[in-house]
């Protein structure tokens, strides 16, 4: 995948972050939960985009497609 995904993936983990400490120090718990699925949403598309990225079947001699 591009980075451009990755950089995405990240930039809504450090918003979910954001909205988590936001959330905590204020005392809104629907802020924080929000924040928290931010995060793991992000998180969990770093590991697709990561996954995709790396073929277990590549060993390296064969040619790309």
């Amino acid at each position: 995948m591009s980075i451009f995904g990755k950089v995405k993936a990240k930039a809504q983990e450090l918003l979910g972050r954001a909205e988590q400490v936001y959330g905590e120090s204020h005392g809104d718990a629907a802020a924080t939960v929000a924040g928290e699925a931010n995060v793991m949403e992000a998180q969990a598309e770093e590991e697709e985009l990561d996954r995709a990225e790396k073929r277990d079947d590549d060993d390296g001699f064969a040619p790309a497609r």
